[in-house]
């Protein structure tokens, strides 16, 4: 059974090992108990209680609720470690972990995204939302707890930063301190979509959340549903694998013909009302306590997720004054575990960076809340310059600076606040039958793609498909902070629908020298390391919900935004931009021939066309986007 649990969670990818002094603490330290804590709708859901053994004070809840099992199941079987990291775990809290209705032990029905209810009369009613579902269970525990002072914090990663985050609107009372960590915000914009794109590259997480369970259960439901996946072809190339795969119809006759979430994402392919009522950052109001959301500058995950949410809280509460954000150079959760020197990819970002995080930002900011603790004093956004390689601290974000707007020229060149003739075009072939590759190496089909957020563009600026263009060498560092913004002119010549991905480039001197611990088979001279990119849909560019396809020869204009960034670029680097219509197998191929949905595309719809982009495009750094995820976010 244990190893069961520990193969699953490790495959997902959401078991977050963090290092503890001795394998037996919790359990010295610790006594564990079971409840089952009953909602206002009469569904029970288990929650394991670890309390400290020494009763001589009163101490804190900290709760997790999480879709992905509070295992090991079993009255003498305990967790190696507690809590978001050791320093909490070894100070004392009483940590509460339960598993939300429909998984696992909890009884009830899963539902993806539970949408909340807006102006939810959270004492009042017996409709249920995870803002519900938390509040009922904050009120069991201060109401039944022994040697807690009633202040309640909150956290989670992943999905479970979700239900952290779904908890901030109608919140308990008693709940003081909440800490949205890598959390979706939005199904259409974080993991299975962007900007309208489905994640191609995520098809291995469909059996975990797309079948219910017959009731509680301590065995996973999802492994034998991978069966089906791999046995469709090589899984040792993604790239291959995929391409065999062929148009996406064949994995829903193939693959998951019985997957339930599958089967949503396929019958609502534009963002429709099933997926606006999921969002929840659009219900982060009368949020009255203090939250720290954190994110990875490299999370290949849920990037929009943190930076949406946090934005959302400031601006929907001017008057809550403890709201922040911190970003680091990690991937998808790399905060919660210390590798000693942090990588992403190739790249060295420094040494001991998790247990910074966690000593000099986490841990204060629960305790100052939860303990009394004396006030950190923690800035509104505490970043990680991904170029310099160091800490900063802003009182507000996005900063306020002076725009940098990156216009493109003839034979290449990438133009910083200076324009070319407008009159210019560039054009490429966009095919198909040929996508460009995500990554610079051939890799396994994976749960998640994570490695090609700082990947080497090499190989990408060397096809003819890809617009290539950069900057001469830098005279001066140069910054890149805030959010970013492209906007596109556009002509498809011969086809009627086309994606369009953007992504900005750290261009390495050729005379870089390779650092200790980059890989033996990479070269860092002239590496071209990828900062920011994002994918969006041609077909969305005027409404989120209602596509269209292009007018043949007709200028278009596609405009998105890359997510945020605090990048900087070091004098003798160059900064590079490039723009193309595949990136396989990270997000599906677009037929480029415009059919209603492309889930029911055939193989005879998949066409070659010419793509245009014009003289006056450009992408801007440091002035907000006019640009808010809703029905018709495009036009806004």
């Amino acid at each position: 059974m244990k190893n069961i649990f520990v193969t699953v969670l490790l495959v997902v990818g959401f078991a977050f090992a963090k290092a503890q002094s001795s394998s037996t603490y919790v359990q010295d330290n610790y006594t564990k108990t079971v409840q089952y804590i009953p909602m206002r709708d009469g569904v029970k859901l288990y929650t394991v209680i670890y309390a400290p053994k020494d009763t001589s004070k009163k101490y804190p809840i900290m709760m997790q609720r999480t879709c992905y099992s509070v295992a090991p199941y079993g009255e003498n079987e305990f967790k190696r470690s507690l809590g978001p990291n050791k320093y909490m775990m070894e100070d004392g809290y009483i940590f509460v972990y339960q598993d939300v209705r429909g998984r696992w032990m909890s009884e009830g029905t899963f539902n993806n995204m539970t949408p909340n209810i807006p102006g939810n009369d959270i004492k009042n009613t017996k409709d249920i939302d995870e803002s519900s579902d938390t509040y009922d269970t904050i009120d069991w525990l201060v109401n039944n707890l022994k040697n807690t002072n009633k202040k309640v914090g909150q956290w989670g990663i992943s999905y479970p930063g979700f239900y952290t985050a779904a908890a901030l609107p109608d919140a308990h009372p008693a709940l003081v301190a909440s800490s949205p960590q890598a959390p979706i915000g939005d199904f259409f914009f974080d993991d299975f979509h962007h900007m309208g794109a489905t994640l191609q590259s995520y098809l291995m997480a469909y059996p975990v959340f797309g079948h219910q369970t017959e009731g509680p259960t301590t065995e996973s439901w999802y492994n034998d549903k991978w069966e089906a996946m791999r046995a469709a072809g090589n899984t040792k190339d993604s790239y291959a694998y995929n391409m065999a795969l062929g148009p996406l119809k064949n994995v829903t006759e193939n693959i998951y013909p019985d997957n339930e979430f599958w089967k949503q994402v396929t019958e609502h392919p534009n963002y429709d009302e099933f997926w606006q009522k999921r969002s929840i950052v659009n219900h982060l109001e009368n949020v009255d306590h203090s939250v720290m959301t954190v994110g990875g500058w490299f999370d290949a995950e849920d990037l929009y997720g943190p930076l949406t949410i946090y934005k959302n809280v400031e601006r929907n509460n001017p008057k809550n004054k403890n709201n922040t954000i911190v970003m680091g150079p990690w991937s998808h959760g790399n905060w919660a575990r210390e590798p000693g020197t942090q990588m992403v990819n190739h790249i060295v970002f420094g040494d001991s960076i998790s247990t910074f995080y966690q000593r000099n930002i986490e841990t204060p900011f629960f305790e100052h809340h939860l303990k009394g603790a004396k006030n950190p004093q923690l800035p509104e956004a505490y970043m990680f310059d991904t170029g310099l390689k160091q800490w900063e601290q802003f009182n507000v974000w996005p900063p306020k600076q002076e725009q940098i707007v990156f216009g493109f020229g003839k034979n290449g060149k990438l133009l910083m606040n200076e324009k070319e003739d407008e009159t210019a075009s560039f054009d490429y072939v966009s095919d198909p039958a040929h996508p460009v590759p995500f990554r610079s190496e051939v890799t396994p089909v994976t749960f998640t793609p994570r490695a090609y957020m700082t990947d080497d563009q090499r190989h990408a600026s060397r096809r003819p498909d890809v617009l290539t263009f950069q900057t001469d060498v830098l005279e001066d560092d140069t910054r890149l902070a805030g959010e970013i913004q492209a906007n596109l002119d556009v002509i498809l010549k011969d086809i009627t629908d086309a994606d369009f991905i953007v992504k900005v480039i750290d261009v390495y001197p050729d005379t870089m020298q390779n650092e200790e611990k980059t890989p033996d088979h990479v070269t860092l001279a002239g590496y071209q390391q990828l900062v920011r990119a994002e994918t969006f849909r041609g077909r969305f560019r005027n409404d989120f919900s209602k596509p269209e396809a292009f007018v043949k020869g007709q200028k278009t204009s596609v405009n998105f935004p890359l997510q945020d960034v605090l990048h900087t670029f070091k004098k003798g680097h160059r900064i590079m931009i490039q723009i193309h219509s595949t990136w396989f197998p990270y997000i599906d191929r677009n037929p480029q021939k415009y059919v209603d949905n492309i889930f029911d595309a055939t193989e005879e719809d998949f066409t070659a066309g010419t793509v245009q982009i014009l003289g006056s495009s450009e992408v801007s750094v440091g002035k907000r986007p006019n640009f808010e995820i809703t029905p018709s976010s495009p036009k806004n």
